[in-house]
């Protein structure tokens, strides 16, 4: 039972930094964008996550054994999951560019508040988080099958 929880574990891991990467693909992607359907520069996205837990029947299982009803927190999370996908609403820098379609009276743009260098260092780090829930997997796999082949005495 403990493999199908670890590998449900880092699945859930790989979903969600898949959507990580996915969202940070898009913020590089627009990073020159400065008019959207809603008028304005693009706003950088960033991706809540937050843990699975199991608390309903990590409950069931404590009020079974003290026959009281309790609010401990679950002993062991069960993966994680994307709560939401939120804008950043801070300024993007102004950039002088008079002959810029969107430029105002002055002659300046208002650019998306993206920062290329910050987008690649999150871009590595999901990679990174994405990469050890493999790892993971890979590792849960190996060790199933090689308790496989003791009980069948290899």
């Amino acid at each position: 039972m403990a493999f199908f929880s670890t590998l449900n574990i880092a699945a859930t891991g790989l979903t969600a930094n898949r959507l990580r990467m996915d969202t940070i693909a898009e913020n590089i992607a627009n990073v020159n964008t400065t008019r959207t359907a809603d008028g304005g520069p693009y706003q950088r996205k960033t991706v809540l996550f937050e843990e699975i837990r199991d608390n309903d029947r990590f409950s069931q299982v404590f009020d079974g054994l003290f026959g009281t009803r309790a609010s401990v927190p679950a002993p062991q999370g069960m993966g994680v999951r994307v709560t939401n996908i939120v804008e950043d609403e801070s300024l993007g820098p102004l950039v002088y560019d008079p002959s810029h379609p969107d430029a105002n009276e002055d002659g300046y743009v208002r650019m998306p508040n993206i920062n290329i260098v910050m987008e690649m260092v999150n871009m590595l780090a999901a990679q990174r988080s994405y990469e050890a829930n493999i790892t993971a997997m890979t590792a849960a796999r190996s060790l199933t099958q090689r308790t496989l082949e003791i009980g069948q005495g290899r």
